[in-house]
């Protein structure tokens, strides 16, 4: 099996807890470069992977004639230019979402990489929660009729400020929307597609904060209005999405459990329930015709990264292509808009 030789930029908590362990499980790929700086991760990562070089300047990466693909896990305001660089190189590129802070940044990467043939992707992973495969599954059975509401949370309980670059309003492209509501809108679209109509509503909720925090983001369909909601200060948590029909509805609780499995470092290869949800936070199905909990999909972060291995050695389409998390930034840019100009905006 060819083995893509990967270099790893950046290994704090989102380099070495969501993306290392992944790309150790899957097979075809060897990590053999990580790029990181403080003492504390470079010690993470040479436990972690004492095989790989350790570097601190990028060139040694872009240098190497040796390495096929860049994962950049990096602050959103540098995806654009370390990404153009890796591609200018003749790497190909995989980045951690949000894809962009802006449009003309992920047209001109998608141009470049299309010019040098190379794969550009985005690891869009949580389309492979098993609350959403689940929630896809059911919004795409017919049991509801006719799909006339999608309402979709990403919420948590933060009531302070985290010192750290998310949270620095001077930085391009940080709070809530890009963070977490990148999620959400990737999702959305995955399932409807671009919408016609875009209304934001996004707030700064907790004392001493300076980026947003909060947000409610509607698309608006011709026979559909999705709803999307993050915020930091939900103690009590609600239902995390909710499909509404002329059927029946669809409620599901409760959070993919893929995460927390990786903040206990435990191995998708090895651990015997990766990505099964336990039968109390099943959603409930309540129709005209039947009422039961639906047994959650199998949820699997694994996917972006075999999509992309296929990508790579056979040139099929990437699980997440570079023009689908263009259209997430899309949806952000159209947000800010409304918020700015307080009104509806259409889309499309």
């Amino acid at each position: 099996m060819r083995q893509i030789r990967t270099a790893l930029v950046g290994y704090g908590p989102g380099g070495r807890t969501y993306n290392a362990p992944i790309i150790k499980s899957v097979p075809g790929y060897q990590i053999d470069v990580i790029l990181t700086s403080s003492k504390e991760n470079i010690k993470a990562a040479t436990e972690d992977f004492p095989e790989a070089e350790v570097v601190q300047e990028y060139n040694k990466i872009l240098q190497n004639p040796a390495i096929d693909l860049v994962v950049l896990v990096l602050p959103n305001h540098l995806h654009f230019s370390y990404a153009r660089q890796a591609l200018e190189a003749g790497k190909h590129v995989l980045l951690e979402k949000p894809f962009t802070t802006h449009v003309k940044d992920a047209n001109d990467l998608i141009k470049l990489a299309h010019e040098k043939q190379l794969v550009l992707s985005v690891n869009h992973n949580r389309r492979w929660d098993s609350d959403f495969q689940t929630v896809k599954k059911v919004a795409e059975s017919g049991l509801l009729g006719n799909l006339v509401a999608y309402e979709a949370h990403f919420d948590r309980f933060r009531n302070e400020v985290k010192p750290g670059w998310k949270e620095e309003k001077e930085i391009a492209g940080n709070g809530i929307l890009y963070d977490l509501g990148s999620h959400l809108i990737d999702q959305a679209l995955h399932l409807f597609g671009l919408p016609q109509e875009v209304f934001a509503d996004i707030r700064v909720e907790r004392e001493a904060a300076e980026v947003p925090d909060s947000f409610e983001l509607l698309l608006f369909y011709p026979h559909l209005k999705v709803t999307l909601k993050a915020g930091m200060l939900v103690k009590e948590k609600g239902a995390t999405y909710s499909l509404f029909g002329t059927k029946g509805s669809f409620v599901k609780q409760g959070a993919d459990v893929q995460e927390e499995a990786l903040k206990q470092r435990k191995d998708p290869q090895t651990e015997p329930n990766w990505g099964i949800e336990p039968e109390e936070i099943w959603g409930k199905l309540s129709t005209t015709e039947e009422e039961r909990k639906v047994k959650s999909e199998k949820g699997d972060y694994r996917k972006v990264y075999t999509g992309l291995y296929n990508a790579i050695t056979t040139g099929d389409v990437p699980t997440v292509t570079a023009a689908q998390a263009r259209d997430v930034i899309r949806i952000i840019e159209a947000a800010h808009r409304s918020q700015d100009e307080r009104r509806v905006v259409t889309f499309q």
